[in-house]
């Protein structure tokens, strides 16, 4: 997979969060393309990124996105959606699954991207004792609810600082690479938005499934 940290100021971004944090300080698709490749660190297991989504905010901000979690507003938890960037959005999905989100975009303006398939780089040991042994290798961190899974990523790390070297989630940016994109997965609203971005060829990527209650192909923006 031959990706690399980002050079200049991303590469120590261990050490100078606020330049890292700062990248991600854009529109929810370029934010996307950045972490992309990215190495997540959390609780004794290391990961590569290798596939994301993104999301906007309200409809009177600069991204509407009628699938976001912010769409209606700042409120509770989604709070964090507003800023600032770097930080960790945490939901669970369906009353089950916790799921991991990078928050990006100006701070006050909601826009985050959800964290879907990861690779296994470090503490794969770990990572099987958590998701259990019979999970295939590929498997381990496939998916937003089995990464958050893999990594110990829990619902009590809502809103840190994905930057700060001492925090129990920790993320490297690196350097940009090739992507491909294509329509969010199980979204009923802007579900034909090419806002999901993968790495080609990676098979912890996981599989396209449309949700039964979005429109027809080509009939949601």
């Amino acid at each position: 997979m031959n990706i690399r940290p980002m050079a200049g100021a991303v590469k120590g971004a261990r050490h100078n969060s606020r330049v890292s944090a700062d990248l991600l300080a854009t529109d929810p698709i370029a934010a996307a393309r950045l972490l992309v490749g990215a190495e997540l660190e959390g609780r004794g297991v290391t990961a590569t990124i290798v596939e994301v989504e993104a999301y906007g905010g309200p409809a009177d901000g600069p991204w509407p996105d009628a699938a976001a979690h912010s769409f209606r507003g700042a409120g509770g938890r989604n709070t964090v959606m507003f800023g600032p960037a770097g930080r960790l959005y945490a939901y669970r999905s369906h009353g089950i699954h916790v799921c991991a989100n990078v928050v990006c975009g100006d701070d006050g303006e909601a826009a985050a991207v959800l964290l879907r398939a990861a690779v296994i780089t470090d503490g794969s040991a770990t990572a099987f004792a958590r998701r259990g042994p019979s999970v295939r290798a590929t498997a381990l961190a496939r998916g937003p609810g089995n990464l958050c899974s893999a990594l110990g990523i829990t619902m009590a790390d809502n809103g840190i600082d994905l930057f700060d070297p001492d925090g129990p989630v920790t993320l490297v940016l690196a350097e940009p690479c090739s992507v491909t994109s294509g329509p969010r997965v199980g979204v009923s609203k802007a579900a034909d938005r090419p806002w999901r971005f993968w790495l080609s060829g990676s098979p912890e990527v996981s599989a396209y499934r449309r949700s039964p209650r979005a429109p027809a192909p080509g009939m949601s923006d």
